[in-house]
């Protein structure tokens, strides 16, 4: 007898879902028995670290993946990290369990209540299929829903005596939905008023390296000879931060956009919503200048408050743009000078940690980020150049993302050497990863700044008029033996001087390496 797990494992093949991100319980035992020695299944220890990995390797690879958790509580753990992948748009089938459905009506123990709504809104799809027969068709459909632009995260709950049941459908068949190009109207729109600006601008978000048009982007600016900032909070890098046009970081304030945006004439937002603020401190003295909002995503031209939506997804318009605009030489805005190199001090500055960083950083290395409090100086000291999924960092702001995710990036793309420079705080979140990585033998240098606090809130409470915040002081953490226990070799650092040292040595290694940095406590402003 053909079963539905033989069906769905066929389906698998087709679909390319053959490595597995997973956490697994009783109610997937049906699933997973008899395990294909063509499918990889990469074990996690708790369920938000499998979704963060899985997003890591999607990002990295541009390609969805399939994840596998436990029903109801091990769901429950994962739901941070499924709000950061549908803030990441990352491609994620999310496969969860369920009790057998005769006992369902019961509320069994493990049973998952209103599973297709646990997930909800931070999905783009959800189901529990009606019948066992159901099954393979529901993968499916989530598979065409979270490919399609803008993707995300899809979830399927499978009761575990489904996988049993004999497959009576065919398979479906399909091929994923490719990107759109803009309403030619709404494009020569567009063009003429490039054509007619004094001083463009383009404002670049995630979504442009995600749809690998980084390299578009930059033919685009050039032939503009429009500067280029980079979106508020983005969560990739979009255009090479050491080209002569590159003009910057929009914090994530009114007043500061509008401030940055003052002397352009015509703004173009790529693949960013126009705009993602994090605090509110009044509104600016004088309004934004004229947008024009090119998203793939409805609900983001729909939130724009000002400007012109054209819907579309990135490359396309961008490729679109190219031949429609003229050839300007114009006269742009000199870009900010370089920070001077950080002084080698004890103890050590984050600033000196990512200059650092930056010197012994391989060529066509992927660097993922989580140090809210040190946002700046990765800014100042750390220029993201790669043109392919050069950066990666947590969108969503949920502590815990940068660790498990660097692991998937490099079990994603093992031709490339990944540096993961990290917060003690958000470190802990999702420290188990650390074992995925020495299990893996992932290629993964972790860099963990250790300012003994959560440093982020701090500075952000002290600049609301907070005096004294509670909550936000950590120390003792010892990381080298937090990751050694894992089986990551690892090494802790107290003295400039010897940064250097501990950084080069890891970063030669093959597999994956920790270097534990104790920085400079005293907070830095954010913005």
């Amino acid at each position: 007898m053909r079963t539905i797990r033989d069906a769905t494992r066929e389906l698998l093949r087709n679909l390319g879902l053959t490595t597995v991100f997973g956490n697994p319980g009783t109610t997937e035992i049906a699933f997973l028995t008899e395990w294909p020695d063509d499918f990889t299944y990469v074990l996690g220890l708790q369920e938000s670290a499998v979704v963060a990995m899985a997003d890591g390797y999607a990002q990295a690879t541009r390609k969805p993946v399939l994840v596998n958790l436990h029903s109801a509580g091990g769901v429950g753990h994962s739901l941070g990290h499924v709000f950061t992948a549908f803030r990441d748009r990352a491609p994620l089938i999310v496969l969860a369990g369920q009790q057998t459905r005769s006992l369902l009506p019961d509320e069994p123990f493990l049973g998952a209540v209103e599973a297709a709504n646990f997930p909800k809104p931070y999905v783009k799809w959800s189901i529990e299929p009606a019948r066992a027969q159901d099954v393979p068709a529901a993968i499916a459909h989530a598979y065409y829903v979270a490919t399609q632009a803008p993707q995300g995260p899809v979830f399927v709950s499978v009761p575990v005596d489904d996988w049993d049941a004999e497959a009576t459908m065919p398979l479906p068949t399909g091929t994923r939905t490719p990107g759109f190009a803009p309403d030619p109207e709404a494009l020569r729109e567009l063009a003429d008023a490039l054509d007619s600006a004094g001083n463009p601008a383009l404002v670049v978000g995630a979504s442009v390296d995600a749809d690998g048009a980084v390299p578009d982007v930059v033919d685009l600016a050039e032939k503009l000879g429009a500067g280029v900032w980079a979106a508020p909070m983005s969560s990739r890098c979009s255009f090479p931060e050491d080209h002569e046009l590159f003009l910057g970081f929009l914090q994530p304030e009114r007043k500061a956009v509008a401030e940055a945006l003052r002397e352009h004439d015509v703004v173009v937002v790529l693949g960013a919503p126009a705009f993602t603020y994090h605090v509110y401190r009044g509104e600016p003295g004088e309004p934004l200048p004229p947008l024009y909002l090119v998203s793939d995503d409805e609900q983001i031209l729909a939130r724009a408050g000002t400007g012109t939506g054209i819907r579309s997804t990135p490359k396309l318009a961008i490729r679109a743009l190219i031949e429609r605009v003229t050839a300007k030489t114009r006269e742009t805005k000199p870009r900010p000078e370089k920070p001077a190199r950080p002084a080698e001090t004890t103890p050590i500055s984050p600033d000196f940690a990512y200059a650092t960083v930056a010197e012994l950083l391989p060529d066509n290395a992927i660097v993922v980020e989580e140090t809210p409090s040190h946002r700046n100086c990765l800014h100042d000291h750390l220029p993201i150049t790669s043109t392919d999924t050069g950066f990666l960092t947590v969108a969503s702001g949920t502590l815990g993302y940068g660790l498990p995710a660097a692991v998937g990036a490099a079990l994603g793309r093992p031709d490339r050497k990944v540096v993961a420079v990290l917060g003690d705080g958000s470190s802990m979140y999702c420290v188990q990863a650390l074992w995925t990585a020495a299990r893996e033998n992932a290629p993964v240098t972790f860099v963990v700044l250790d300012n003994a606090q959560y440093a982020a809130v701090r500075i952000l409470g002290e600049t609301a008029g907070g005096t004294k915040v509670p909550g936000t002081d950590l120390g003792g953490i010892d990381f080298a033996q937090l990751a050694q226990s894992m089986g990551v070799p690892a090494r802790t650092v107290e003295q400039g001087a010897d940064l250097r040292d501990a950084l080069a040595n890891a970063l030669a290694e093959n597999g994956p390496r920790l270097v534990h940095v104790k920085v400079d406590p005293n907070p830095q402003t954010l913005y």
